[in-house]
């Protein structure tokens, strides 16, 4: 028996050619590189998640600090504009006593 060999073969050589290129440019990928050692993706979570918490902590005092700015200068607020002053009163009285 013969076998006969099917009509696109050049086609599908020319596809597995075309899919070898892709699996050698996605494994080059710098993605693909970090995910492939155990230490690599460890150090560049830590890193990440420094980065996140610092960022985290830096935003959140910017954005208190500007509110009870913001509060302490209300006047006619009664409530809230006593209660602004006697918080900026506490940091300065802590920040001095230091």
């Amino acid at each position: 028996m013969s076998e006969k060999q099917p009509d696109n073969l050049p086609d599908l050589h020319a596809d597995l050619q075309a899919l070898q290129q892709e699996m050698r440019l996605l494994n080059t990928h710098r993605f693909v590189r970090i995910h492939n050692s155990m230490w690599r993706l460890i150090s560049f979570q830590f890193v990440r998640g420094l980065a996140f918490g610092l960022g985290s902590v830096i935003g959140a005092t910017l954005l208190v600090s500007m509110l009870v700015f913001s509060l302490s200068n209300i006047d006619f607020i009664p409530i809230i504009g006593e209660w602004a002053k006697e918080i900026v009163e506490m940091i300065t009285q802590n920040g001095t006593a230091r």
